[in-house]
């Protein structure tokens, strides 16, 4: 599937379009928020292809949604700066796209997991659910929307901690619950491969809207 690049504000990003599902009028936006070696210099499509559902060939269920990629300037742990682009950018191709409003998901790997729950804490009405991948850190905040948590080698060791700070349920014991992680012994980048090519996942995030929240 073709991936298009863009610039929306100050940050360049990729988007792909879906592949529309029959009776399906509006399609979900999932946003991807890269690690820190995907940041510039690294070139756009290689940076938000290296890892996260643009990199999986294979059917997961990652086709059925709008993707959109966007890339730091620069290498680091600060997607919180770029909160109000981000949210411009998922607005932009919400509109161009035909998006969904209610199915709006935000993902990220690494930094970029950091940055999911950065970004929730800021605008947590903006998101249907989350999902991050190997995060780096633990929150300072509670986080709102449901939130999947893909543990790896450098999550694993604050666990608890993260369960603690989320109200996590494993998602073996709890397949239903609205907060769940799931570990699947990978290293740091193998935790990204094992959790992106995971049709289990998208078709949970799929079960949460914006609309079923604020009912």
């Amino acid at each position: 599937m073709k991936l298009d690049a863009r610039r929306g504000g100050s940050l360049e990003y990729v988007v792909r379009a879906p592949r529309r599902v029959p009776g399906e009028a509006l399609a979900p936006v999932l946003c991807f928020l890269h690690g820190h070696d995907e940041g510039a210099p690294t070139e756009l499509e290689e940076a938000v292809t290296r890892h996260g559902p643009l990199k999986i060939d294979a059917a997961t269920g990652a086709e059925r949604f709008i993707v959109v990629a966007p890339q730091l300037p620069r290498r680091g742990d600060f997607w919180l700066r770029y909160a109000r682009d981000v949210r411009a950018i998922v607005d932009a191709e919400l509109a161009s796209q035909r998006g969904d409003p209610d199915r709006v998901y935000l993902t990220g790997f690494s930094y970029g997991g950091n940055g999911v729950f950065d970004l929730a804490a800021e605008d947590p009405d903006a998101w249907a659910a989350l999902w991050a991948v190997d995060p780096t850190r633990v929150p300072l905040r509670p986080i709102e929307p449901p939130v999947w948590l893909s543990v790896g080698e450098v999550a694993r060791p604050a666990t608890r901690l993260f369960a603690h700070r989320l109200g996590l349920a494993d998602a073996e014991r709890a397949p239903e619950g609205e907060r769940m992680y799931y570990d699947e012994g990978g290293d740091h980048v193998g935790s990204a491969t094992l959790a992106y090519a995971d049709t289990r996942v998208y078709g949970w995030l799929l079960t949460h809207s914006r609309a079923r929240r604020t009912v």
